[in-house]
């Protein structure tokens, strides 16, 4: 069946000596893996492997045979051009990791059409502001609210958190339950938006941790999630 339909593209792998698999997050029916023949070889094909770099947003004219296998596009425009994450140095760490994080994390073949409107949100807010040094934290935290873990904040001026229960408590429990800076610095991000980021001030350190703990979270609960293989090059760049 022939689609139209806008898509994100979460990674890509090089297939033998001219193709690509690209995977991506489509908006009629969220994730979708490509079979991109020859891109890397043929220069006069619709398709170029720069329309494909991670998390760019395109618009396809794709065949979806639904069955489970390799899909094919006949033709693909980049919908939103971005300014600065393909070309700052630190933004395109950042993409990477968040690219890693989403390829585990979205795994349904199915519409999911407010998942979609807030990962474009996202990047193109992150596209084109300056302060975001702490975007990573607010995106890894909301997307839960997608993906169906989202903490419980009903407690959130208690001393832990319970990564094992999702919710802020003051009683340690078990070997799941934090406390410390990074608890307490954790709470600031709930109910916001990224235009209220500056407005939290964080220790690098504190960061980190915080960043730790959302990962570990990510690994509790979603099945075979792993830890991205970026993190260690995306952390000395946020240090």
């Amino acid at each position: 069946m022939l689609v139209n339909t806008k898509a994100i593209v979460l990674s890509t792998l090089k297939y033998g000596e001219a193709d690509l698999i690209a995977h991506c997050f489509t908006q009629t029916d969220g994730r979708k893996s490509y079979l991109l023949k020859r891109i890397l070889k043929s220069k006069k094909g619709a398709l170029k492997a720069s329309q494909f770099l991670p998390l760019t947003q395109l618009e396809l004219v794709a065949n979806h045979k639904n069955k489970g296998t390799l899909e094919y596009i006949k033709e693909a425009k980049i919908l939103q051009p971005y300014q600065s994450l393909h070309t700052n140095v630190v933004k395109s760490s950042l993409v990477l990791f968040l690219s890693e994080i989403l390829k585990d994390a979205i795994q349904e073949e199915e519409e999911n059409t407010r998942l979609f409107q807030f990962l474009t949100t996202s990047f193109n807010w992150l596209d084109t502001n300056d302060f975001y040094a702490n975007f990573h934290i607010l995106f890894l935290l909301k997307l839960t609210k997608f993906l169906g873990f989202y903490p419980d904040n009903s407690e959130g001026n208690a001393t832990y958190f319970n990564l094992q229960e999702g919710c802020f408590q003051n009683q340690y429990e078990n070997q799941y339950c934090e406390e410390g800076a990074h608890i307490q610095s954790f709470q600031e991000f709930f109910g916001i938006n990224f235009d209220a980021l500056s407005q939290i001030k964080t220790k690098k350190s504190v960061r980190l941790e915080l960043l730790n703990l959302l990962i570990r979270y990510y690994q509790l609960h979603l099945h075979g999630f792993r830890k991205p293989k970026s993190l260690p090059i995306f952390n000395q760049l946020f240090q």
